[in-house]
């Protein structure tokens, strides 16, 4: 008797997906903000199936079915209030092919599209289809003015703004840096992706490059940003000694923007006793000043 009953469920579990295959539709269409898109729908071989009604049922989340577009061959087609309306219409009403088109779909329109047939003897069969809504990121990269120091500071940021679905940013940069990524649903269902990366910078680091990568379905490859860091520090003065008449100068550090390098060369014409004396660099910027000094002592023969 148990194996009876179990035979006679295979059968019936295969009727029902032999059945369910009749209706036939995408299972996933996808589609962008402001655009249009068709939801195909077809019954196909009805054979001695007698087709009565075809509806459309939108389910944004699981279990909340919303009954949007039904067509009656005697009826005609009718539209339920629903968000959809004026805005849903069946691309060619019949029975056999109640094809919907839903004109300037809306981000929050993504969710499972199900084409209900009800028929006689074998009552109600359906198909559904998921449409996913897509929406290109606006991206964008930035260095951060920082200064030079032993604690780990934001040096860049980048952000993929309201994209669907959710961007993916990696970097690309030497060692010693991190990075945290952070996401916000924002309410018309896009998502924003932000991320920072944190490094000790040194003044060595200054001009560095460094690089942030974004990776989104809708986008035909991932797009990099390429930064310079910028990291200020107080200047630094130096001396050396090339050859008995010239001294060199070495500055670095972030001058003002008025502030030109030209000659940083001190050329002395006449060496004898008069140069005896302390020789000062200074110099000086937003962060503080650097100073260094050098005394010259001329040895008689």
């Amino acid at each position: 008797m148990g194996n009876c009953w179990l035979y006679f469920g295979v059968i019936l579990l295969s009727c029902q997906v032999v059945r369910s295959q009749r209706v036939r539709v995408l299972p996933e269409v996808e589609a962008y903000p402001n655009e249009s898109v068709d939801l195909r729908c077809q019954f196909a071989n009805p054979g001695s199936t007698k087709l009565t009604q075809v509806s459309w049922i939108f389910e944004a989340t699981e279990g909340q079915r919303e009954n949007i577009a039904v067509f009656h061959p005697v009826y005609g087609e009718s539209f339920p209030t629903s968000a959809f309306r004026g805005r849903v219409q069946f691309t060619q009403p019949s029975l056999e092919y109640p094809s919907i088109r839903i004109n300037n779909v809306k981000m929050s329109d993504a969710g499972r599209y199900t084409c209900e047939y009800a028929t006689y003897p074998s009552g109600n069969e359906q198909g559904t289809t998921t449409l996913i809504m897509l929406a290109k990121p606006k991206n964008s990269a930035a260095a951060v003015t920082v200064q030079a120091g032993s604690a780990k500071v934001v040096v860049a940021r980048c952000e993929a703004l309201q994209g669907k679905p959710a961007a993916t940013i990696t970097w690309l940069a030497g060692g010693g840096g991190e990075y945290n990524s952070t996401s916000q649903m924002e309410s018309d269902g896009t998502v924003t992706v932000k991320s920072e990366y944190r490094m000790a910078p040194a003044s060595a680091d200054n001009g560095r490059d460094i690089s942030c990568v974004i990776t989104q379905r809708t986008q035909d490859r991932p797009q990099t940003f390429t930064m310079k860091l910028a990291v200020q520090c107080k200047t630094v003065c130096r001396f050396s000694l090339r050859a008995a008449l010239s001294l060199l100068l070495s500055v670095s550090g972030n001058l003002p923007p008025t502030v030109r390098v030209d000659q940083n060369r001190l050329l002395v014409q006449k060496v004898d006793e008069s140069v005896n004396t302390t020789f000062v660099c200074e110099a000086k910027n937003s962060l503080g000043s650097g100073k260094s000094q050098l005394t010259a002592s001329v040895i008689g023969e």
